[in-house]
């Protein structure tokens, strides 16, 4: 089926090894389930941020294959996201994904558009797995969803270290001042679920006028 194909090519990463999800309890060496004291702080702020535009690279694997995309632009405002990827993975092309919290629409390289008003449920007849699309847009600003029940880890230096939401374990591997305005923003993330992997690498963010 070329939909699958071509929706299975979009979430797939190469060049990433085994791995496997970090127990809680106990807690992991260097990691606390209390948050610092400005937590509360950097939370109310992220969570102003709902419009923005970042560029960087998807990468994701899983045991029936693997491989990589660009992010030619996420653009999101408030709860509608726009997001642009490119690969030559199967000869994927230019794919783009539009919706909002309960529908999308993908539009392929030749112009063919799909709708569904359950977007998850389109992704894992593609690919075999559920993408949480609706809660990567609060992962992506270092945030529980609020939609679920989630436990939050911190490092010595208080920085979030892994949400586990969901069935998932969403790892922050690295920060850095996009926004003059903001807290330190996720640069690169890796979410695990079983034997499934998603890496994301930001390479630059912008705030956009509501």
């Amino acid at each position: 089926m070329k939909l699958a194909r071509i929706l299975a090519a979009l979430l797939m990463l190469a060049t990433l090894g085994a791995c496997t999800t970090i127990q809680i309890e106990p807690l992991p060496e260097g990691m606390t389930d209390q948050p610092p004291a400005n937590w509360a702080a950097r939370s109310a702020s992220l969570g102003q941020l709902d419009h923005w535009k970042l560029t960087g690279k998807l990468a994701v694997r899983q045991p029936s294959d693997s491989g990589t995309a660009i992010i030619n632009h996420w653009i999101q405002d408030g709860e509608s996201y726009d997001l642009a990827l490119s690969s030559s993975f199967l000869g994927m092309g230019s794919t783009r994904l539009k919706g909002v919290p309960g529908f999308i629409e993908l539009t392929l390289p030749n112009g063919e558009t799909y709708r569904s008003g359950e977007p998850e449920s389109l992704v894992q007849a593609a690919t075999g797995w559920r993408l949480p699309l609706e809660n990567l847009t609060w992962w992506i600003r270092g945030l529980p969803s609020p939609g679920s029940d989630y436990r939050l880890l911190f490092d010595e230096q208080g920085s979030l270290a892994i949400i586990r939401q969901d069935g998932w374990e969403i790892r922050y591997d690295r920060w850095q001042d996009f926004l003059a305005s903001y807290p330190e923003l996720p640069a690169r993330i890796t979410a695990l679920k079983e034997d499934k992997r998603v890496r994301l690498v930001v390479s630059d963010w912008q705030e956009e006028t509501p």
